[in-house]
């Protein structure tokens, strides 16, 4: 291999970062706070732990566990050796956690045994791979905590390859088996120079990780460590907790989803916290209610930035600025952004046709942020990457400034009478009802019109709730009769994959459940 221009790789950014910070402080959260110097030969002794275990360049690795200083030493040993690195799901189930496992090819797998030990002992029992170790004391592996903090500490070698696979990622399993994302350095380094130089970060980046790093919060820890900052790491969600460590940690920035920030605003006595510390908001992975947001503004600031992308094209599709989430431009509020630096994004029909400006098409992206493909999937990798563009399923319009507008996901769509009705649409228009708090709207089986529009609602705490016809006569007399519900269900809750995201799939299920499809 010619390697004048190839590019870097993750574990040389560890390296530059534990380097260059090694007096600061790195991370914090259970119980523990860890100088980069700390972290740096943590992750350097568990690296040379894994090597005891015969492990090398190019292995996959897989890890079950949540939030905690020890799981980011496990994350960041693996790149500094080139492992192939895959998240479970902590909410998984088992049959799917070992369809993974298998898949991938993992020979360690590594368990939070305080956290999963049951889910743990079970995974060891299937026998696919090769060595299960814990994360503290428990009785299906070694501790890999205690074994490791016997090897040299000092920096590890770097034998990782710019072509190098360094992850998969397995998408939901929406639709059958999930599907194994995979994406070398390439995809994940491109993501860190757009994070580093399309986020707005604050100066000092006290960094409040309060999504699984197994998803997305896993994305803030490298770009946090190279700008010397401190990560937080909290393990569990809830709207006082994470107001509290906001006021505790003087937090600067952290990612939040929708439903996280909506239990904020609703969170009763958020007004006695000092939140004055707190500079960017990063929030995305599912649409938020334009309302909803423009409280969010009200309440919190002019804080928010929105960051696009999927399992295909992480983190970094494009951006919303914090100066974009503008109130005397309300149109803004329901845009992702423009598409960051080193991304070519168009919006094409079904003939791979560009549409003109304001008109939908499908949101498709090229560049070295997109995933080599699917593993073991090609069939699936040749229909997602038809004519050398990734196709995100994602229903979209741009404007003439070249700011985009998320639709729907082409799957949420509803077909009624022949008309297509965006469901994120009407969820906006039910979010201006000082009534309700959140909604989901699904099509329904209807035999007249084949489908029909549902919303399911979650009436806003402390308010009367509205009648169902109220709430369909406000969509019709703000979006029209095609767009207004047939009919209003409500709930008090809605249900979340473990991501966080609206889960529609469970919401359709008791409909269509015994129909030849399932939208």
């Amino acid at each position: 291999m010619n390697h004048l221009h190839t590019g870097g790789t993750m574990a040389a950014q560890h390296r530059s970062a534990f380097r260059a910070f090694a007096g600061r402080e790195a991370l914090v959260g259970g119980g523990v706070r860890w100088s980069y110097a700390g972290l740096a030969e943590r992750c350097h002794r568990m690296a040379r732990y894994f090597q005891s275990l015969g492990l090398g360049r190019q292995d996959g690795i897989a890890m079950l566990a949540g939030n905690t200083p020890e799981a980011v030493v496990v994350v960041i040993a693996a790149q500094l050796l080139g492992l192939r690195y895959t998240a479970l799901h902590p909410m998984g189930a088992l049959e799917d956690q070992g369809f993974v496992l298998r898949d991938a090819g993992i020979r360690l797998l590594v368990v939070d045994g305080a956290r999963f030990a049951g889910r743990g002992a079970e995974l060891a029992a299937l026998g696919i791979a090769r060595t299960v170790v814990s994360l503290g004391p428990a009785l299906f592996g070694a501790d890999a905590v205690a074994a490791s903090a016997a090897f040299d500490g000092s920096e590890t070698p770097i034998e990782v390859q710019p072509d190098d696979v360094h992850k998969i990622s397995y998408t939901g399993g929406t639709t059958g088996r999930s599907k194994g994302v995979v994406h070398r350095q390439r995809t994940a380094l491109t993501m860190l120079l757009q994070q580093l130089g399309g986020w707005e970060w604050p100066a000092p980046a006290r960094c409040l990780v309060a999504t699984p790093i197994s998803h997305a919060g896993g994305s803030l820890v490298l770009p946090t460590l190279l700008r010397g900052g401190t990560l937080v790491l909290a393990d569990k969600f809830s709207p006082a907790s994470i107001l509290q460590t906001v006021q505790d940690e003087r937090i600067s920035v952290t990612f939040l989803v929708p439903t996280q920030i909506y239990a904020l605003l609703d969170c009763a006595d958020r007004a006695r916290y000092d939140l004055s510390s707190l500079q960017l908001v990063l929030y995305g992975a599912a649409p938020i209610a334009p309302a909803r947001l423009a409280e969010a503004l009200r309440v919190f600031g002019p804080i928010f930035g929105q960051i696009y992308g999927q399992a295909e094209a992480p983190m970094t599709i494009a951006y919303l600025r914090r100066d974009e989430h503008d109130p005397q431009r309300p149109a803004l509020l329901q845009s992702c952004g423009r598409p960051l630096p080193g991304n070519e994004v168009r919006l094409l029909d079904a003939q791979l046709r560009e549409v003109p400006p304001g008109e939908v098409g499908e949101l498709c992206v090229r560049g070295p942020l997109v995933m080599d493909g699917y593993l073991n999937r090609p069939e699936e990798t040749a229909k997602a990457l038809a004519g050398d563009w990734l196709h995100t399923g994602d229903m979209a319009r741009m404007d003439e400034q070249g700011y985009l507008y998320l639709v729907d996901r082409a799957k949420d769509m509803i077909i009624t009478g022949g008309f297509n009705v965006y469901s994120t649409e009407v969820e906006a228009c039910l979010a201006l009802h000082p009534a309700v708090a959140q909604s989901a709207v699904i099509g329904i089986p209807n035999a007249k019109w084949g489908e029909a529009v549902l919303a399911v609602v979650v009436p806003r705490p402390g308010a009367a709730c509205p009648e169902p016809q109220e709430l369909m006569a406000f969509v019709q007399r703000h979006k029209g009769p095609v767009l207004a519900p047939k009919a209003v269900q409500f709930a008090e809750a809605l249900p979340l994959t473990p991501l966080g995201k609206v889960d529609k799939k469970t919401l359709r299920a008791q409909f269509w459940q015994g129909q030849e499809r399932l939208v």
